[in-house]
């Protein structure tokens, strides 16, 4: 056996980052999926296809919003962006001006109210009685990055309104509808997206294993249609500057798809028949279109149904990718039967830091696992004590002086073991998030946004260009799922 040294401990660290950054890119696998069975690929654009830098373009995005308060004279000039104030899957609290992280059965584990988190027995006292249901419109889920920007200047402006500065509105909810209008207002007059065309260096981070990824697809048969709500002005420029250098020969963008649709409108889209128009130059020129979409062309408008007809596919045969729980995900699995794969690029942070932690995890676990056992042992002298005191059923002891001394000093060890496990647990709760931890936990137990991605998403993954470390043919198993009387290992992982 080679000596242990200093070569062999790089070689072994390399082999730990590998490994990490090898989970960071896989696919993990909700319900069994089939590859080689999907005959048709459907594609999101925005954050799917492309990857935006957040913080670049969710900052613009604040800019324009808080531009449009200000010229309604609303007093935010002296706010700034925020975006480590919130993060994805988080729940906005229309009635109460709180944003919440709720457990995958609606129980809210932390609350800020504005931008200030609310004490333990603050929460406890407010969210007592109440379970996030989603379907109620008190309550805004944050489906994508895209709602980073909207939610920072939401918390923002309930401070203000708590301080009397906001004459402009009365109510939490109002304020939250102010918000969504003036930032659906920013995006539509266009000055975002324009920006973003003239400098896509600053806003879009490449990636060269993207396009190779889909032309593993399309050359194994796969039909590739791009479904997007993004308008064509937008499309045609950002996917040819992430595409086209990475293609081969004079291939373009365009080359890779089947059908293309712009303004598709989503959710809609998958439940409304709505008119189709063609796209007939590269200007955006539109003809009315009536009947199948043809192979090669590009659309505005149109509906699911239409893509199968055209296709000649039907439900489980056509997979859906895209970032958007709801209007991507959710819908085209509820009212289509298509499979979907939804994409989170934070996973891979969350991965890394999850992975990061491990040895402390480890030892956080061995800690809980003494405490437990030092618990359940005061437990009993507790019992005990209180059926000697109290005379009844048969005991051997003959002293509570005795049982208190035992009690004192397991009470004694235990304190002393909750000062090692205090800062531990602590870290475990701010990983990825300073306020807020990781996407999919909340503490040991998974998070609303995980119980959305559990339900509705077939497969889930960091990044589109993830799938080229598979074949078009795979055949992506779930792991058998974990129930609590299920036998842990030492690690506390299920076997």
């Amino acid at each position: 056996m080679p000596p242990a040294g200093p070569d062999r401990v790089v070689d072994a660290e390399r082999h730990f980052d590998d490994s990490i950054e090898r989970k960071a890119h896989g696919l993990f696998c909700n319900r069994t999926l089939n590859l080689r069975a999907i005959q048709a690929i459907g594609y999101d654009m925005d954050y799917t296809l492309i990857h935006y830098r957040m913080s670049e373009w969710e900052s613009r995005a604040y800019y324009y919003l808080k531009s449009r308060l200000l010229a309604a004279g609303w007093p935010v000039d002296h706010l700034t962006f925020n975006p480590d104030l919130v993060t994805r899957g988080l729940i906005i609290d229309k009635h109460r001006g709180n944003v919440v992280k709720a457990n995958r059965f609606g129980y809210v584990k932390h609350a800020f109210h504005g931008s200030k988190p609310l004490g333990f027995d603050e929460k406890k006292a407010t969210y007592r009685q109440t379970l996030v249901d989603l379907a109620e419109p008190r309550w805004v889920f944050m489906n994508t990055l895209f709602s980073i920007s909207e939610a920072c200047m939401y918390m923002q402006l309930v401070d203000l309104l708590d301080q009397n500065e906001l004459a402009q509105v009365r109510a939490y909810d109002d304020l939250y509808d102010t918000v969504r209008h003036s930032l659906d207002e920013a995006h539509i007059e266009g000055r975002l997206k324009a920006e973003i065309i003239a400098n896509p260096d600053r806003f879009v981070e490449l990636d060269a294993n993207m396009p190779a990824a889909l032309l593993d697809q399309k050359y194994a048969g796969k039909k590739l249609v791009l479904i997007t709500n993004s308008e064509w002005g937008f499309v045609a420029p950002m996917m040819s500057f992430v595409f086209d250098r990475y293609l081969p020969g004079d291939m373009t963008w365009s080359d890779l798809f089947d059908i293309t649709i712009v303004a598709a409108r989503k959710p809609d889209f998958f439940s409304v028949r709505m008119p189709t128009f063609e796209v007939v130059d590269e200007n955006g020129l539109l003809n009315t279109h009536v009947g199948l979409l043809r192979p090669g062309g590009r659309y505005v408008g149109g509906n699911a149904g239409l893509v199968e007809e055209s296709l000649g596919l039907t439900g489980d045969q056509i997979m859906y990718v895209g970032d958007h729980i709801f209007a991507d995900v959710n819908v085209s699995k509820s009212i289509n039967r298509w499979r979907t794969a939804l994409v989170i690029r934070e996973l891979e942070d969350e991965i890394r830091a999850i992975e990061g932690f491990r040895s402390s995890e480890r030892q956080l676990t061995e800690l809980m696992i003494e405490k437990e056992r030092l618990e359940a042992r005061f437990s009993d002298a507790r019992v005990r004590l209180q059926r000697l005191t109290n005379g009844y059923a048969d005991t051997d002891e003959s002293s509570p002086e005795k049982l208190e001394t035992s009690m004192a000093k397991l009470r004694a060890r235990l304190v002393t073991l909750d000062e090692r496990i205090a800062p531990l647990a602590k870290a475990s709760t701010r990983l990825l998030n300073e306020s807020w931890g990781p996407l999919m936990r909340t503490g040991k137990d998974k998070s609303h946004l995980a119980r959305q991605i559990e339900r509705y998403a077939d497969v889930y993954t960091s990044r589109v260009s993830n799938f080229l470390h598979q074949t078009p043919f795979v055949y992506l198993r779930a792991h058998r799922g974990s129930l609590p009387h299920d036998k842990p290992d030492e690690f506390g992982a299920y076997i």
